[in-house]
């Protein structure tokens, strides 16, 4: 009779395939999964990984740079700053305008 009020109660299974809001922290994944390799020249291939991430990148080798590419990457990697703007607010309130209105 209780499953009959209540069916979605009687159907409830716990196993490894709940759905779960946190990262699965595993040592080892059962599968490879598909991941794009991006190389410093810019070449990409397409690689299967044990570890679930969509793209990886390789670093760039500074030593095997000439120094006008050193010099562009440093400014790359530089913060960018950023350009201000105030707005001057032009005032012309008066307050003596509206002492008539204020009782003592």
């Amino acid at each position: 009779y209780r499953n009959l009020i209540f069916p979605c109660q009687a159907c409830v299974r716990h196993n490894s395939n709940r759905v779960s809001c946190a990262k699965v922290d595993r040592k080892y994944y059962e599968r490879l999964y598909p991941t794009l390799l991006v190389f410093p020249n810019g070449s990409t291939i397409n690689i299967r990984n044990p570890q679930p991430r969509q793209i990886i990148q390789l670093p760039i080798d500074i030593t095997k740079l000439t120094p006008e590419e050193q010099a562009a990457l440093r400014r790359r990697r530089q913060p960018k700053t950023e350009i201000k703007l105030e707005k001057e607010i032009e005032d012309n309130y008066d307050r003596r305008k509206y002492l008539k209105y204020i009782k003592k």
